[in-house]
């Protein structure tokens, strides 16, 4: 790839129009797929008993925001669920949030659910409007992956949860699966090793960052941080 006059990499803006194309041709067997049974929904249940834990210390209303939301899976989880929670999912795949609206509408609780179009580089919410963030299964799409995690601490409150789960490239089967085969398959993808993620983290202000690895074959890998309530102060 080449560098433009402006210090941007040619090429990264189609990485994400191939991978909107992907996902678009996705939407409607996604989650007939194998990798959601094996990889996203055990990724899932690990993002549920994270925001399970924030609940049992906050225990108020909270706002909740999937980026690279897909089919909508977890917003339908969290809206079944007895929490007081507001959901938004977020996909940069138009396709994607027509398949998770059709997915939360079937609940009685889908008016808590609602999902936009848009790019994970440009979140368009005000500062410190969410409770907690998380981002399944996507992050490695992403071509500017600091700014992200940068954008997703912006909008968390005093207090929030950031979640990120990705594929865990750091052990010998999890390279030969992100970094050879994936990588074949999705082409224009770049699973972040471990240390960097945590530095994302580290740069974007968040604190108690800690990581919670799982599955052998598919191996994966949560990275857990908090928005310090020193930061700035709460504003809805």
């Amino acid at each position: 790839m080449s560098v433009s006059q402006d210090g941007t990499t040619a090429g990264l803006s189609e990485m994400k129009r191939y991978a909107r194309r992907r996902f678009e041709a996705w939407a409607g067997h996604y989650d007939q797929s194998l990798l959601n049974h094996f990889l996203f929904r055990p990724s899932y249940i690990i993002l549920m008993e994270e925001i399970a834990r924030w609940y049992a210390r906050h225990r108020r209303p909270f706002r909740v925001l999937d980026v690279g939301s897909g089919t909508g899976t977890l917003a339908a989880f969290l809206a079944h669920s007895s929490w007081p929670v507001e959901i938004v999912g977020l996909d940069y795949a138009p396709q994607m949030c027509l398949t998770a609206f059709s997915k939360t509408r079937a609940t009685h609780r889908s008016g808590r659910a609602r999902f936009i179009n848009g790019d994970s580089e440009h979140l368009p919410f005000a500062d410190a409007s969410c409770d907690v963030v998380t981002c399944s299964n996507s992050f490695h799409h992403y071509p500017h992956q600091q700014t992200v995690v940068a954008e997703m601490s912006r909008l968390l409150a005093p207090g929030g949860l950031l979640i990120i789960i990705d594929g865990f490239r750091d052990c010998v089967i999890g390279w030969f699966v992100f970094d050879v085969l994936i990588a074949h398959i999705e082409k224009e993808v770049h699973h972040v090793p471990w240390p960097l993620m945590h530095q994302y983290f580290v740069s974007a202000g968040l604190s108690n960052i800690r990581r919670r690895q799982f599955n052998f074959l598919l191996p994966a890998f949560a990275t857990i941080g908090d928005k310090p309530f020193a930061a700035s102060r709460f504003q809805r």
